[in-house]
């Protein structure tokens, strides 16, 4: 301490105050202001980050430097805040899950800059305090001064340390990578070693390069080489950047986009196996897929509509489909159209398990309660495609998630069901060198396997 702090304790801990007669302003730094905010954002009033970060990245004024701190901040802290918490709980002398969460959130960003980047302890913590005093008053921000000092007083391999002593792979892997245990499980209901589901587990931890598309008759994957991309192993529109996208003139006037190599599979699979002339993208969401596939479509004279529930969102895919038909309704009343398609496709909404690099805070948003309305709302939308899909035509069933509820007990149920629906083994569809990509006839992919998000499609086809 020097003469401007006083010494106090408080609930447990010593807290260091500035005196009052030697009060100063607040005075954080705009990158962890910012990354605090977003954090809040997601975790109190459930926004998502990879919609949140960019608007408040676009708005802002802070240099290249400090955009990709804010980045790392707000995705990493979200990503480990399981990590962080089991930390913080042992040096809180209350309740973790009873602590303020304005507190808890800012003492997730502390440690994820003292054990997840190099930033040294001492100016992680300075940092980390000013914005809590900015934010949520001094007396709040001595008390995550305290518990910041105290994580700093042990080495990160000295924390987990004990971890090794945990027996149970599905508690330590839960705590040593960050995720509920009920994901851990639920991999390892699939792959059944727990080598590979470590590997998973940690793959998801690791962000992803932005990956772009080429949308055939407006761009092509040598353009995107042309600007420094390097090429997707797989799909043969996909290149991988190191950058912003935003800042690429093709992606701005909407000639290519964004997209996981994953989902271009899903789309490119799809429409290597559909038939006739007319393609429906049943639940186009923000219009990856209804992109790619509204392109192929055009450059084979196929008709292609795409359906999404929600205005606004179907209003983005209007944006990136040339022109193509879209419709705003809910995709279980499709057969009101009086129309049918000679290729369906489902993009199911799903818990998006196999996105988790992508999108951090889904794997602490989403619960196994989820499971149950998001499966019946599937199994409700393939009704509905099928009740619109010709004789002969081919159905795609599509999930960003590898949850066993969500993929092969989907499968048993329209084999059940529908014993007029084929089911068509993908294998000879996927793209050359695409190995242990398949699971009972679909496609599965998995990240640590195959550098994608782990999607998921089955393929099937009406025999009368």
């Amino acid at each position: 301490m020097n003469g401007l702090e006083e010494r106090v304790y408080h609930q447990g801990l010593f807290l260091v105050k500035p005196r009052r007669d030697s009060f100063k302003s607040p005075k954080p730094d705009a990158s962890r202001l910012l990354a605090f905010d977003v954090i809040t954002e997601v975790n109190r009033n459930n926004g998502y980050s990879n919609l949140l970060l960019p608007q408040a990245l676009a708005s802002g004024t802070l240099s290249e430097r400090d955009r990709n701190l804010v980045t790392e901040l707000v995705y990493g802290t979200l990503r480990m805040q399981g990590k962080h918490d089991w930390i913080l709980a042992q040096v809180s002398d209350r309740n973790w899950g009873e602590v303020d969460p304005e507190i808890i959130d800012i003492a997730r960003l502390g440690v994820h800059q003292i054990h997840e980047m190099r930033i040294p302890d001492y100016a992680a913590v300075a940092a980390t305090v000013e914005v809590a005093r900015k934010r949520i008053g001094e007396s709040k921000a001595s008390f995550v001064n305290a518990l910041l000092r105290n994580v700093t007083r042990r080495s990160i391999d000295d924390w987990f340390a004990p971890l090794i002593q945990i027996k149970d792979p599905l508690e330590r892997f839960s705590i040593q990578y960050s995720h509920p245990q009920w994901i851990v499980s639920a991999y390892y209901d699939l792959l059944k070693d727990w080598d590979q589901v470590e590997a998973s587990l940690a793959i998801n931890n690791v962000p992803a390069l932005p990956t772009l598309v080429s949308w055939p008759g407006y761009s092509t994957r040598e353009d995107l080489i042309a600007l420094g991309a390097e090429p997707t192993l797989y799909s043969e529109f996909g290149a991988r950047l190191k950058g912003n996208p935003g800042s690429l003139d093709l992606i701005r006037h909407r000639l290519a986009g964004v997209q996981d190599e994953g989902s271009q599979l899903v789309a490119t699979v799809f429409a290597s196996m559909a038939k006739g002339s007319s393609w429906l993208d049943l639940c186009a969401g923000p219009g990856g897929k209804a992109a790619l596939l509204s392109s192929i479509a055009a450059q084979r004279d196929i008709t292609f509509t795409a359906n999404e529930l929600s205005t606004p969102r179907a209003d983005l895919v209007r944006r990136v489909v040339h022109g193509a038909r879209v419709l705003t309704g809910d995709g279980r009343d499709i057969a009101q159209l009086g129309e049918s398609f000679d290729a369906i496709l489902i993009d199911a909404p799903c818990t998006g398990l196999g996105a988790l690099r992508r999108r951090p805070e889904v794997r602490w948003r989403r619960t196994p309660a989820d499971l149950r309305e998001l499966t019946h709302l599937a199994r409700e939308l393939i009704d509905a495609a099928i009740s619109a899909l010709s004789i002969e035509g081919i159905l795609g069933f599509a999930t960003c998630s590898p949850h066993l509820a969500e993929t092969t007990v989907q499968m048993s149920d329209i084999a059940k069901k529908y014993p007029q629906m084929e089911l068509v083994d993908v294998s000879p569809y996927l793209p050359a060198g695409l190995a242990q990509a398949t699971r009972n006839g679909a496609m599965a992919l998995w990240t640590h396997r195959h550098g994608t998000d782990a999607m998921f499609l089955a393929v099937y086809r009406r025999k009368s």
